[in-house]
């Protein structure tokens, strides 16, 4: 039972990535999960007009009828979606925003999937309260990255694209890179060793948070890495992407929710 008294306690994210659309009600002062997560395929070909169908369809198992935070898997800004590498190609420009509400018939908040789950590191999970910088990265379908600086986000990095060895970094290091190819948790962890230590000489964080529904499973393959940066898990996991949408989306200027009875 969640006794959470006032509206604005409460929030809804849903995320979208390339494989499956997730969403849920949460706690906006825990950052906790409040009822059931749901979860739909993503379609295929994952299209603006099949997704944000997808995106509503999640929300109304939710019970959800008022603003909602929805990330997407690539740049995001002023709502427009500007790259696109695991949804397909005609998203690019296409208004997240409009696209999504226009299905759900509410307001929308759209934003790079793993800046929404670096927001929610930084104020719930394994980034808060770290005075420094704080790289956030998410393995799943691609590779997210989000930057923390003193609990800033720097919003719409794709560090997944950097080029290690002529090829794009999220081709080879991904988690659906490794099972794709059926690589043990030792090779995997010797490619993420060859993608941290780069970001490392760019960047020289403080602390990299590592988060993706494999994070669950951190222990095969973290204690594998030599870094001269500390490494850890995501306090949250693959439930951070919703989280921080749903953050998001309440600090936006939008109409009160209606909160499900």
């Amino acid at each position: 039972m969640h006794d959470l008294g006032r509206p604005e306690e409460l929030g809804a994210g849903v995320d979208v990535g390339g494989s499956g659309i997730k969403g849920a009600l949460v706690d906006l002062r825990t950052g906790s999960f409040v009822g059931d997560r749901f979860k739909v395929p993503t379609p295929q070909p994952a299209t603006p007009s099949g997704v944000a169908s997808a995106v509503a369809a999640v929300a109304a198992q939710l019970g959800w009828r008022g603003s909602l935070g929805c990330t997407f898997p690539g740049v995001v800004t002023g709502g427009v979606a500007r790259t696109a590498a695991n949804v397909d190609a005609s998203w690019i420009g296409t208004n997240v925003q409009a696209a999504v509400a226009a299905a759900l018939g509410a307001p929308v908040t759209a934003v790079n999937d793993a800046d929404a789950a670096g927001l929610a590191e930084a104020t719930f999970g394994a980034a808060r309260g770290v005075d420094g910088l704080v790289l956030v990265v998410t393995l799943g379908t691609g590779i997210g990255t989000a930057l923390i600086n003193r609990g800033a986000l720097v919003p719409n990095l794709e560090l997944g694209h950097i080029e290690l060895d002529g090829v794009d970094a999220e081709t080879r290091a991904s988690a659906a890179a490794r099972e794709r190819e059926g690589l043990s948790w030792k090779r995997w962890a010797g490619r993420l060793q060859r993608y941290f230590r780069a970001l490392e000489d760019y960047l020289w964080p403080d602390l990299i948070v590592v988060g993706g529904g494999v994070s669950r499973r951190a222990g095969k393959f973290l204690p594998l890495l030599d870094l001269r940066t500390p490494i850890v898990a995501a306090t949250l996991e693959n439930r951070a992407g919703i989280v921080g949408a749903a953050l998001l989306a309440a600090r936006v200027d939008q109409p009160s929710p209606v909160v499900p009875a």
